[in-house]
């Protein structure tokens, strides 16, 4: 039988692909379960200081499998038990201090969206599309698009795209503030790549609180907010690795002004 999902950690960076191929991605039974043990592993081992999230086949992701899941879950209560595992692991990766950044090429539609926005910044194709088309078979939004949609692209174009059986274009997606990039579609996983081994050849700590600040900001007040960025800043400041960096800007800026 086929792994559900690929995974495999290089030199920081680990790699998460969606491996059905055959039904577009789409999450049923055995991708659900494989997704939230992959997410958990790679956000709580030491050696994984970015995620590279991708799938196999023509698209990223057509959600869940609803077909699958009408021939092998019987009730309302299957289906609850199952979205909570495929939350967990969204859960897992937007609360995890570690950045992830999608290559999501072809379709990518319904739940398939809120795996999208599980990422940090995503590269997508100018050939590809984004949409939810929940209602045109009679559900409501799941996967986490109800919670983050709304957050990415406002209320009135969130709803814009669950009340209507609409799939933006490359170009929309990046225009809302969907995706990051929009390259070549034969470009879509090297640029990815690129990003996430910019974040390691970078401040890759760094990258990672600045990523759990900004996720986590609705949690808190304001007052708060501004607590837990002078808290996390001075965390920051205290190590080897930004002292180092403070020293080698001092002396760049040094150099500068001597000219």
């Amino acid at each position: 039988m086929t792994d559900p999902i690929l995974f495999a950690v290089d030199d920081g960076l680990a790699r998460i692909t969606l491996n059905r191929p055959d039904r577009l991605n789409a999450f049923g039974p055995d991708l659900s379960h494989a997704w939230e043990a992959v997410t958990a592993e790679a956000t709580s081992r030491e050696d994984v200081g970015a995620i590279l999230l991708d799938a196999a086949g023509p698209a990223f992701c057509a959600g869940g499998d609803v077909i699958e899941m009408s021939q092998t879950i019987d009730s309302g209560d299957g289906i609850l038990a199952l979205a909570d595992v495929i939350h967990r692991g969204i859960r897992t990766l937007t609360e995890s201090a570690i950045p992830v950044v999608a290559a999501a090429h072809g379709a990518t539609a319904g739940g398939g969206l809120g795996i999208l926005m599980s990422s940090d910044y995503a590269v997508i194709g100018e050939d590809s599309r984004v949409g939810c088309l929940y209602a045109k078979v009679g559900l409501t939004p799941d996967l986490s698009v109800s919670a983050q949609l709304a957050r990415a692209v406002g209320q009135r174009r969130a709803l814009q795209l669950v009340l209507q059986d609409r799939m933006l274009s490359a170009q929309e997606a990046l225009d809302w503030g969907l995706v990051a990039e929009v390259v070549a579609p034969d470009q879509v996983g090297a640029r990815a790549e690129e990003i996430a081994r910019g974040w390691l050849a970078g401040a890759t700590a760094a990258y990672g609180q600045a990523k759990r600040l900004v996720r986590s900001q609705p949690e808190r007040t304001f007052a708060e907010q501004l607590d837990e960025e002078a808290r996390t800043i001075a965390a920051a400041f205290g190590t080897v690795e930004a002292q180092a960096r403070i020293a080698a800007f001092a002396a760049a800026s040094a150099q500068k002004t001597a000219r």
